[in-house]
């Protein structure tokens, strides 16, 4: 369920409407952000101006002002004429109305808006974290080369095969298909015995008939970066013994409990990324990383002056039931 977290946030956005007709009548123009919105600092008393009233509740000048601030500037442009400025007034008026509502009939204590609420607090908490955290540009050139250097494998690309595959319910049909396959010249012709023959429910009239039976690519067996869901991998393993770029397996091969015949409709030879390749990714993940350690940092001090207690006998007691497969599902395994 995530429509309270979505119509919080939303209400949050709906602030904004209002002060804009505010702002557009002052005397001079404000600087801009580059957005077209004004962006000014506010005394505490314009802050506190109401901007509407619902009942008791009270949205002012200041609500709208720190909300603008947590928008970009393409958000911004959204608002610039009077109308929009309205519809998104009346907008927030009806969300603050429902939100109301919902709180009266004590919709705010249930678990799961409770959860979101928790989960926005936190991600409100570790933003501020993230703050001080550096940037991927922060990360010296001496400590992504120092990664690089450590990690030459990662940066080794596999030789990766592109497949098309026909897929049959027996083995008898699976060496008709090939039969048939063997004969083809063209991606075209390939794709029109893919479609005459292939139970594959991704195989669908609608796409190119050059495309058709395509599985995507998939690199050597034991290469996790390989793996490919639509493959299986006896497949994966038989796309290797392929000789040429549009060149049929000369054998069906049997994944699961369906039969293959492969062809490879593709290949992009092994290579390996220099530094100045890679630079760029490793600075991301890097600051990624620091970032991360800066959370966990955060969470352990509070641990400090927050005592944590985990009654393991008492988790022990629950037991999360799993759903079993139906008869049919069982059946067709």
């Amino acid at each position: 369920m995530r429509r309270p977290q979505k119509a919080l946030l939303f209400a949050g956005i709906c602030v904004l409407g209002a002060a804009s007709l505010v702002f557009s009548c002052k005397e001079k123009p404000k600087p801009t952000d580059g957005g077209g919105s004004v962006i000014r600092t506010l005394t505490k008393e314009d802050s506190e101006k109401v901007l509407v009233k619902i009942g008791d509740q009270a949205i002012t000048l200041g609500d709208y002002a720190a909300t603008l601030e947590h928008l970009d500037q393409f958000e911004r442009l959204r608002y610039q004429s009077p109308e929009r400025r309205k519809e998104l007034l009346k907008e927030m008026i009806n969300i603050e109305l429902l939100a109301k509502e919902a709180r009266d009939k004590g919709y705010d204590k249930d678990p799961v808006v409770e959860e979101e609420k928790r989960s926005i607090l936190r991600e409100a908490m570790l933003a501020e974290v993230r703050k001080s955290a550096p940037r991927p540009e922060d990360i010296s050139i001496e400590d992504a080369k120092a990664y690089f250097d450590a990690h030459l494998a990662d940066f080794r690309d596999p030789e990766r095969r592109r497949l098309s595959v026909i897929v049959t319910r027996s083995e008898a049909d699976g060496k008709a298909a090939l039969e048939s396959a063997k004969a083809t010249k063209t991606a075209a012709e390939w794709g029109e015995i893919v479609r005459k023959r292939s139970v594959d429910p991704a195989v669908k009239p609608t796409l190119p008939v050059d495309l058709v039976g395509d599985v995507g690519f998939v690199a050597p067996p034991g290469d996790p970066r390989g793996d490919n869901l639509r493959v299986p991998e006896p497949v994966r393993a038989a796309a290797f013994k392929i000789a040429n770029v549009g060149d049929v397996l000369a054998e069906v091969v049997k994944g699961g409990d369906f039969f293959y015949v492969v062809r490879l409709s593709g290949k992009n030879e092994p290579r390996e990324r220099c530094f100045s390749e890679a630079e760029r990714t490793i600075r991301a993940k890097l600051a990624q990383d620091k970032m991360r350690e800066k959370e966990r940092a955060f969470v352990e001090e509070l641990k400090k002056d927050i005592k944590v207690e985990i009654d393991e006998a008492v988790l022990s007691e629950l037991h999360v039931e799993t759903p079993q497969p139906s008869s049919g599902d069982a059946g067709s395994k």
